[in-house]
């Protein structure tokens, strides 16, 4: 099946993806900060450059997108029907990827929270977020 845009419009589609700053990472953040949690973004000496990183609960949460980790059972992580082989192998990368970092990070007693960009949509997010709290209050105690 062919592209439904050309060459150029799928490139400059594809630019404007960030991998940083996302609206579901920016709206877990907020919620945070508002709730009185203080956090590092991108840490660079953690294993994975986590999104947020929790120093004082020892907790590092990942901020994933549906697509770009394949979150399994999703319906917003779709297979491409073009260039499917070579998605596929991005996707499995990635995943994989993600396991190898948590396991360091769990080595080295952190823990690991990952939220999927699908339970931050409207149906879900309040309990989500409010889990998370109750989470990292179960840290500190």
């Amino acid at each position: 099946m062919a592209d439904v845009h050309d060459k150029k419009t799928r490139s400059y589609n594809m630019s404007r993806i960030k991998g940083k700053n996302t609206k579901p990472e920016i709206l877990v953040r907020q919620f945070l900060h508002k709730h009185g949690f203080r956090y590092r973004l991108n840490y660079k000496k953690l294993p994975g450059k986590p999104d947020i990183v929790l120093p004082k609960y020892k907790t590092v949460i990942f901020v994933n997108g549906c697509f770009w980790h394949g979150h399994q059972n999703c319906k917003y992580f779709v297979v491409p029907k073009t260039k499917t082989e070579w998605w596929l192998d991005k996707i499995n990368e990635t995943k994989h990827r993600d396991e190898l970092k948590i396991k360091e990070l769990e080595a080295l007693d952190w823990c690991v929270k990952v939220i999927w960009e699908c339970e931050l949509k409207k149906g879900k997010r309040d309990l989500v977020l409010n889990d998370l709290i109750v989470f990292l209050k179960k840290k500190l105690y």
